[in-house]
């Protein structure tokens, strides 16, 4: 019996839940049926058995099929109309070809956040209504999100994430199985929509395989709620085995909220789940989680305790950025602020700073070579554990990135040296705003234990002064906000790690990083080069020499050997201490950062809501390939103001101090804000429309602005190097399947389906920087 549209039809199930071709890829006009045979028919069979084992209360069965169970479920979910009309909307264009393959991606989803849940399977045996089934059998229900609710209108559903969702599947006519995140089932009264602890998709996790909770009976009334919700979800039919229990509404008089009472599992249960579990192996390491899945504990000094009582304007804003509240986060919606609960990335770093200051002398009396001949491998351990501990493994990385929220904002891409950073992105916020960069220091937890610099701090002393050098370089732009250094997203979440590397894998077969093609990168290798072998013993470097002069008399070579030492002390890049590449474990790390990578860069200027930024051609050519791939042309009135932009010649300050003075007296405070428009028109462009009025507006700003900022910095006569800014502002904004995927399965809720706008800043050739006017006192 089946209601369609909410009228009776009494269609056979074999027609009504039906839909043809659902699953199938097309060749020309060949039709392929494999995933529904191969793929569906192997899950359908083992999850069969499955359902039954969980539906009798055999324990062995229940170990047998635990895993396959699971599996069924995540795929009941994603595989229905509905489901699969929930997975387009989260990319723009999906062929029906690319639908399958990004439904086969995903999949596993769901399956460790609900496992790490508590598990109750609740029963209808004394209730003369039953449990009616739909065609979307894995509903969730979260008493904040009603139907009508922007969360929880079609095809979205609630995301297991958040705390008070709980996902409701019926076995059969007479068991319905609920999955509850812990926190909500202690507290019900905790925030619905904030995330569960701990909501990461992809990870290993330890649970009690026969904790079922299997008490509670049903009442007739009961059974209808769950039939109202269960209807409510789904996507056009439902079915069940009397006509009248296919009209609950007509007996449900509570709010959607009110609901929540009925599916909430008995407290007194609630001992079955949660607590510490400790795992010895034959090696005899001990594997340790806590109740959400995380096998570090919490660091009490990166917890934050939230605000007492609502914030003032005035007030220093929670999120850490060091503003006001009223200019910070106090417009922007909860689901748009970054974590209040956690230090935030600005407020790590610093500690970071306050901590290499502090280890290694800094700010007294003492040059930079006394530093550097004073560095020991004690010191360098003791900045990486440092920096280890500020950002432990589990970090939910995206909780303190900023969101799409319509500021302006840039992720720059390009080589992490603190000789190269100073060329552009040192002054790239005084044009695109807010400009994200990654984290110079790598993080030792992610190596294996023989190559980490907090085992081996002796093979890191060059890697340690260029990281130490950019990051003091970059801090007083860090401080007030103008940039925000961030780790590698994929040290915390080594699923991120594995997809992104074997995207990165395929991608290189295509395109292969050229340094001839990237000058700047080149000259800093070559440099890098010559440091170490300026690190060789003196005899070994005296029997380099005559092997690479033959001609040089021992006098000459003295003499080089000495230039060689003075030169050495003169390079603040260059290690003093002696036999860095003797011994068993002598050698120099020697690391070159084009960061973040293409993948990345795009899953964080989607995540975040920015722009891209690179001054290295080869990853140009990554963002421009990514764009053909579309075939979409600007505009015509973007057009122009593309080669009008080009055209013109950018002045970057080179001294951090200049572009702190500048962004303080915002010389160039017209280029954010412009950009920020273009990000924002661009973001609709599609679903709205061209307005060719408002693409000559946004074109008629730009000569104003350049022209007035351009002759502010000429007029403070600070040191410059000019430079070119190339972009591409494509409709369809630069986009690609893979980077999406990344994102879903990272959990994220708040991100853009494409990234509108891109910039290219290139050497005007002009060679060394110059001085364009006489430099103020």
């Amino acid at each position: 019996m089946i209601t369609q549209n909410g009228a009776w039809n009494d269609t056979p199930t074999s027609k009504a839940f039906v839909q043809k071709d659902l699953y199938s890829t097309f060749f020309g006009t060949s039709v392929n049926d494999e995933i529904e045979r191969r793929l569906f028919g192997d899950i359908d069979g083992r999850g069969s058995q499955a359902v039954r084992a969980f539906s009798g209360s055999d324990v062995t069965e229940w170990h047998k099929h635990f895993q396959t169970f699971f599996e069924y479920l995540d795929i009941q979910k994603i595989r229905t109309p509905k489901g699969l009309d929930w997975l387009k909307a989260q990319y723009p264009k999906l062929s029906q070809n690319e639908l399958m393959y990004e439904m086969q991606g995903i999949r596993m989803m769901h399956c460790t956040i609900w496992v790490g849940g508590v598990r109750e399977i609740v029963s209808a045996e004394n209730s003369d209504v039953k449990f009616i089934f739909s065609d979307h059998p894995v509903t969730i229900y979260n008493h904040a999100i009603s139907p009508t609710h922007a969360m929880g209108a079609y095809p979205l559903d609630p995301s297991i994430a958040l705390r008070a969702s709980q996902t409701i599947f019926p076995l059969n006519r007479n068991l319905c199985l609920i999955l509850s995140n812990l926190e909500y089932a202690r507290d019900p009264s905790t925030g619905p929509l904030e995330k569960r602890t701990f909501a990461r998709n992809y990870r290993q996790s330890m649970t009690r395989i026969d904790a079922f909770i299997r008490t509670r009976k049903l009442t007739a009334e009961e059974v209808t709620q769950f039939n109202f919700v269960l209807k409510s979800r789904a996507r056009r039919y439902i079915g069940g085995g009397r006509k009248e229990w296919l009209y609950p509404e007509k007996a449900i008089s509570q709010p959607w909220a009110d609901l929540r009472k009925t599916f909430l599992p008995p407290k007194d249960e609630l001992f079955h789940f949660g607590g510490e579990m400790f795992a010895k192996y034959e090696s005899g390491h001990v594997h340790y989680q806590d109740e959400f899945g995380r096998t570090e504990k919490p660091r009490d000094f990166l917890i934050k305790a939230a605000p007492k009582q609502q914030l003032r304007p005035g007030d220093v804003c929670g999120c850490g950025s060091g503003n006001f509240f009223k200019a910070c986060c106090q417009a922007k919606p909860q689901a748009l602020r970054p974590s209040w609960n956690e230090r935030s990335i600005r407020e790590r770093n610093i500690m970071l700073q306050n901590g290499i200051v502090r280890i290694l002398g800094l700010g007294g009396d003492k040059d930079w070579v006394q530093i550097r001949r004073e560095l020991t491998d004690e010191k360098i351990k003791k900045i990486y554990l440092l920096y280890e501990a500020l950002w432990p493994l589990e970090t939910d990385l995206l909780a303190l990135l900023p969101k799409p929220d319509g500021l302006p904002r840039a992720i720059y891409t390009g080589s992490i040296h603190p000789s190269s950073i100073v060329d552009f992105a040192l002054a790239a916020p005084l044009y695109f705003g807010e400009l994200i960069v990654a984290h110079p220091f790598i993080h030792s937890g992610v190596i294996a234990k023989k190559y980490r610099p907090t085992e081996n701090p002796r093979r890191y002393r060059q890697d340690f002064l260029k990281s130490v050098m950019f990051f003091m370089t970059i801090m007083p732009l860090v401080q007030l906000g103008l940039v925000s250094l961030i780790p590698d997203p994929c040290d915390f979440d080594f699923h991120l790690r594995e997809q992104m590397l074997s995207m990165a894998e395929a991608r290189a077969t295509l395109m292969r990083l050229d340094p001839d093609r990237e000058p700047r990168l080149k000259k800093h290798m070559e440099a890098d080069a010559l440091r170490s072998m300026m690190l060789m013993p003196p005899d070994a470097l005296r029997r380099q020499l005559r092997k690479l002069n033959p001609g040089m008399s021992d006098e000459e070579i003295e003499a080089t050997m000495q230039f060689a030492e003075r030169k050495r002390e003169l390079d603040p890049l260059a290690v003093l201490q002696d036999g860095s590449l003797e011994g068993k474990e002598g050698g120099q790390m020697s690391m070159f950062k084009l960061a973040p990578n293409f993948e990345m860069t795009m899953y964080l200027a989607q995540a975040t809501g920015a722009c891209i930024v690179t001054d290295s051609p080869f990853r140009w050519s990554e963002v421009k390939r990514a764009i053909r791939r579309w075939v979409i042309t600007e505009t015509p009135g973007l057009a122009k103001f593309s080669k009008e932009m080009k055209a013109a010649k950018f002045a970057f300050p080179q001294n951090v101090t200049d572009v702190v003075d500048h962004a303080l007296r915002t010389t160039c405070g017209g280029y954010p804000d412009l950009f920020r428009d273009l990000f924002g028109y661009l973001s609709h462009l599609e679903e709205r429309g061209a307005k060719p009025n408002r693409e000559a507006q946004l074109a008629g700003r730009f000569p104003k602005i350049h022209a007035g900022s351009q002759a502010a910095i000429k007029k403070s006569g600070v040191v410059t190097k000019e430079g070119r800014i190339s972009c591409f502002l494509p409709p369809g904004g630069i986009q690609d399947n893979t980077i999406n995927r990344l994102l879903l399965m990272s959990s994220s809720e708040r991100h853009l389906s494409s990234v509108p706008i891109a910039f290219f800043i290139e050497d005007c050739g002009v060679g060394e920087p110059s001085i364009l006017a006489r430099r103020r006192p």
